[in-house]
């Protein structure tokens, strides 16, 4: 005869031990996930620091199609895009972050970038007018001077800059775009300063120093300014102001700077030695 109390031990028996199964199974499932999880985000970091930018696009675009409503992966999108310089594309990739009831602030200023590099200048200006003025941060305040300055609104650009400059430890490019900034007006003196500041902040900037050569040579100042330089960058400084010399009608001035250039060039420098024969050609 059946025992029922017994039939009844090992339906409990087997209900436990299923239980206990679907428990770890649930306990195994939920670690992977975690475990990948964790991975997906080193994943993330590599594809927006040390990897090729279109691998970058890549990898975030197949993970998009997979999790098409994660606020990171869509940020890492668009990143990936500024990255790869395929500006075109960012600009729709950073509206589609902005529109994610979670994105916040700091993305409409990276969208604002997006459209500068796009050269979508007015649209950058009205993100930016969106951005709530407690949103105080170098690269906001770096886009609306370059902003300012597309519109030639001289004193507001002077103040962004100000304030950017303020919010960096790091100011030497935002220096050197001030610097252009006041070059473009015809400041060249207060151009030249702020070109030998960007310089003293990172000595390594070659645009400010052939900018503060640019800025010198407006001044009918031919030398070249003593800042840190190796031998080929004294060489295309050279060859730049040659350039600025000839543009104002110092030719001779600009046909010596250019024989200097081409003996400092430790190789061919081709740009100076054809220059220097168009003018004696001339």
């Amino acid at each position: 005869m059946r025992n029922p109390f017994f039939g009844t031990v090992c339906l409990a028996g087997a209900l436990g031990l299923s239980a206990c199964t679907d428990t770890k199974q649930e306990n195994v499932e939920r670690a992977i996930q975690d475990v990948n999880a964790v991975d997906g985000t080193n994943l993330s970091e590599v594809m927006l620091t040390v990897a090729d930018p279109n691998e970058g696009v890549t990898y975030f675009q197949r993970t998009l199609a997979e999790n098409p409503d994660r606020l990171d992966i869509q940020r890492g999108l668009a990143v990936s895009f500024v990255r790869a310089k395929r500006f075109t594309e960012a600009v729709p990739a950073w509206q589609r972050v902005v529109r994610h009831a979670d994105s916040d602030s700091a993305d409409r200023v990276d969208l604002a970038d997006a459209q500068i590099r796009a050269g979508k200048w007015a649209e950058a200006e009205k993100t930016l007018d969106s951005v709530p003025p407690t949103h105080e941060t170098f690269k906001r305040y770096r886009l609306e001077a370059m902003i300012a300055d597309s519109n030639q609104e001289w004193k507001k650009a002077d103040s962004f800059y100000e304030t950017a400059v303020g919010l960096t430890t790091r100011p030497s490019g935002v220096m050197n775009n001030w610097g252009y900034s006041k070059l473009s007006r015809g400041d060249y003196a207060e151009a030249e300063r702020l070109f030998a500041e960007a310089i003293r902040q990172d000595s390594t900037l070659f645009t400010a120093k052939n900018n503060m050569v640019l800025a010198r040579g407006a001044q009918r100042n031919y030398t070249l300014p003593v800042v840190p330089m190796v031998q080929t960058e004294r060489a295309r400084l050279l060859h730049t102001l040659a350039l600025s010399a000839i543009k104002q009608g110092d030719t001779e001035t600009g046909k010596a700077l250019l024989r200097d250039a081409i003996e400092t060039h430790p190789q061919h420098f081709e740009a100076a030695v054809n220059a220097l024969r168009a003018l004696e050609n001339t």
